[in-house]
């Protein structure tokens, strides 16, 4: 065999949906076998979906995707393209993730991960074993190292292939999306290349599952480190890579497609996590609170982009506190976007609130409750229009005020999916600008200039009171977000931080009010990962914790009350 054709079904998997999955990986295999295809590579755990977590422990659950595996491979009896793909399976006692090769009409080869990741959002050792160090498979006449994801990033999992006799890599991945993820996963896919001599083709998830977002971005590496092929980015896809045997060995080629960075990838990873979680949650339509502040607006230019304005409601809810210039603006950018913009006026109800709870607000200081009750109050009509409607809410709030605590339990907390979550509040001011003067490919909405510049130029405020502003709680955001990057996402000391030239008393009061919001995370709504560390299951915290934050530093009295406590 001198030369071979791979289709890489770069496909967007529902998790559990065994026989949805099947079902189309069998339409890539028939795309694949109409151009002559010879071999076709699905992602790590495709049929299941990634992660599963327990569901690999649920009675039948194995036996579903083992029965499964055994159909596909009953189909290559046809003649047509071999399969590899990924998926769970039980080995005994124990149950292990591997990939599968299916040709001539059955299982040819089953080779299982043997490096199991439990760092930042994986906990694969919970619910696989490893397997033993892999040696080659016999395809089409070509032996084949199959390193699954995490083994690939191990220089000895591919030294034992490379000595086994292979002659190609292909590596099935579930690689969720991060900023800086493609640099990374190319300079380790060099490495492997330039130490091993072998070409490799990468392939990858697509799609939203839960708290991650999988971009696809799969690829082929040459010996000598140059790049061969490259899929689409955040895009389902079956393309073609060419193999031909030289005298120097096998050699990769197919079409290169520029991969997306910067904001462009940030705005299309957040995009298809909400399109992918909305829909096969089964909702058809979501709704959100418009305050005519910066996040909400965001947040609804995301979601017109990801599902269409005709799936996107957006809810008004004045107080007499919300001045008129955020009701004028909220309805021009209803109107920029298409969507449907509802008012309701929630002074009747906090009236009715403050009557209620006369006598508990006459026990102590009620303003932090008042403030918090207005949240709360726009936290109910949305949850209540949800309920009505089957629409599911899109929270509004970014990571600056997730890490402070700046936001309310059972108010602006409340809904079915964050997509600001991973977002620094520098950064929502930035993907503001950046959509007003780019149209991101596959966007739903509108072109041009989509966000009233009054918008994001105003100082942000709460409206919670008479002439809030944020700064009123919370240090400016360029510096807040600096320090709570390097408290979040590096897990610097509060000394190491003090020691890089920032203000003390900001620093350890930032470190307080981390730590004493973690109870709050805990109830909020998953959004998507875009950043190294990311709050849901990559900063895995106590919520009860007593750790020194710097010598002769305590909790008590250097954070005040913050409104949504």
């Amino acid at each position: 065999m001198s030369e071979l054709l791979f289709a890489i079904a770069q496909l967007n998997p529902v998790m559990g949906d065994i026989a949805g999955n099947t079902s189309k990986l069998i339409d890539a295999r028939a795309k694949a076998a109409a151009q002559s295809a010879d071999i076709v590579v699905a992602p790590e755990a495709y049929l299941t979906g990634y992660q599963t977590d327990d569901l690999v422990q649920v009675e039948g659950f194995l036996e579903s995707v083992d029965a499964a595996v055994s159909y596909l491979a009953e189909l290559t009896a046809d003649q047509g393209p071999a399969i590899i793909l990924g998926a769970p399976r039980r080995d005994g006692a124990v149950v292990r993730n591997s990939v599968f090769v299916l040709d001539q009409g059955k299982v040819l080869a089953i080779r299982d991960k043997a490096r199991l990741p439990g760092t930042g959002v994986f906990d694969d050792p919970r619910n696989f074993t490893p397997g033993e160090m892999p040696g080659p498979v016999m395809l089409r006449g070509v032996l084949l190292g199959l390193p699954v994801c995490e083994d690939m990033w191990h220089a000895d999992i591919v030294e034992c292939i490379e000595e086994s006799g292979a002659e190609m890599l292909i590596s099935c991945n579930g690689s969720p999306f991060e900023e800086g993820k493609i640099e990374d996963r190319m300079m380790a896919s060099v490495a492997r290349v330039s130490e091993s001599q072998l070409p490799l083709i990468y392939v990858n998830l697509v799609g939203g599952q839960d708290d991650l977002v999988f971009d696809g971005g799969s690829f082929a590496v040459n010996p000598g480190g140059k790049i061969a092929a490259y899929l689409p980015c955040f895009t389902e896809s079956v393309s073609l890579i060419e193999a031909k045997k030289t005298l120097d060995g096998w050699r990769l080629q197919g079409s290169v497609i520029q991969p997306e960075t910067g904001n462009l990838s940030l705005w299309r990873a957040i995009t298809l996590g909400i399109r992918d979680y909305v829909e096969q949650n089964g909702f058809d339509r979501v709704v959100l609170g418009l305050s005519g502040g910066v996040d909400s607006a965001l947040v609804a230019v995301l979601a017109v982009d990801a599902l269409g304005a005709d799936r996107v409601d957006a809810v008004m809810m004045p107080s007499p506190f919300t001045s008129q210039i955020s009701l004028d603006d909220a309805e021009t950018l209803a109107k920029t976007l298409g969507i449907s913009l509802r008012n309701i006026d929630i002074d009747p109800a906090m009236q009715a609130v403050h009557a209620m709870l006369d006598a508990p607000f006459s026990e102590g200081d009620p303003a932090l409750a008042k403030e918090n009750l207005q949240s709360r109050l726009r936290g109910l009509a949305l949850m209540s229009i949800s309920n009505t409607t089957g629409q599911m809410v899109l929270t509004t709030g970014n990571k600056s005020e997730y890490a402070t605590g700046y936001a309310t339990l059972y108010g602006d907390m409340c809904g079915g999916y964050a997509p600001l979550i991973d977002v620094w509040k520098t950064r929502v001011f930035d993907l503001c600008h950046w959509r007003n003067q780019h149209f991101p490919k596959g966007a739903l909405g509108p072109e041009g200039v989509v966000i009233p510049e009054r918008i994001i130029t105003r100082p942000p405020s709460a409206e919670l009171r008479p002439d809030q502003q944020d700064s009123d709680s919370l240090p400016d955001y360029e510096t807040l977000d600096a320090i709570m990057k390097a408290l979040v996402e590096k897990q610097q000391s509060v000394d190491h931080i003090i020691a890089e030239g920032y203000e003390p008393s900001l620093v350890r009061r930032s470190a307080v009010m981390l730590m004493r919001a973690e109870y709050k995370r805990r109830q909020c709504a998953p959004g998507p990962k875009l950043t190294r560390r990311a709050f849901y299951r990559d900063r895995r915290f106590p919520i009860t914790s007593r750790y020194p934050l710097a010598e002769g530093v305590s909790l008590a009295g250097i954070a005040p009350r913050q409104a949504g406590e």
